[in-house]
């Protein structure tokens, strides 16, 4: 626990601590993040895909994996999800860090650990969509070294949705 210098009274731990934990995708942390990913993106964009018509064993070893960042005492902080896309290339989705817990770190914690978890399961290939107004997305990846591809799901509008791409490497 941090101390204030003022009062000297406990405060909460940073609201990035947490563990990363593997879960089923229809697990109630997962639907919580994913209800306000939703939210989120419709208030954003007008519209957005829901996370609640994709089946859970889409992100169910071997072919895919959720994870969720849980404080101790339970609350869910950040998810995200890698599921197989064709062949040897995962896909990427449902990156999500909740507000509080915004500008720690999250967001790339999770994502490399879906890249390690991705890699471990023979993925050689990584894509996923964000949009265009997720200006803190689009810096993430861009540091993680994804870079522009061809968009991948049919009718995305490219002025709303960027696809972005990058090889797994081994250790990277």
């Amino acid at each position: 626990m941090r101390r204030t210098r003022t009062t000297g009274a406990s405060r909460e731990p940073a609201p990035a601590r947490g563990t990363l934990v593997h879960v089923s995708y229809d697990s109630p942390a997962a639907r919580e993040l994913t209800r306000a990913l939703h939210a989120e993106q419709r208030a954003t964009y007008g519209r957005a895909d829901d996370p609640e018509a994709t089946e859970p064993a889409e992100f169910a070893p071997p072919k895919g994996a959720f994870l969720v960042v849980v404080r101790p005492e339970g609350a869910a902080l950040a998810c995200g999800g890698w599921r197989t896309a064709a062949g040897a290339t995962a896909e990427i989705k449902r990156m999500y860090v909740s507000p509080a817990a915004r500008g720690h770190g999250l967001g790339s914690h999770v994502l490399a650990a879906l890249e390690s978890d991705a890699r471990s399961h023979g993925m050689t290939r990584v894509i996923l969509e964000t949009g265009v107004r997720n200006l803190a997305a689009l810096a993430l990846y861009t540091r993680r070294g994804y870079a522009p591809i061809a968009p991948y799901v049919a009718g995305r509008d490219p002025r709303v949705n960027r696809a972005l791409g990058k090889p797994l490497v081994a250790g990277g």
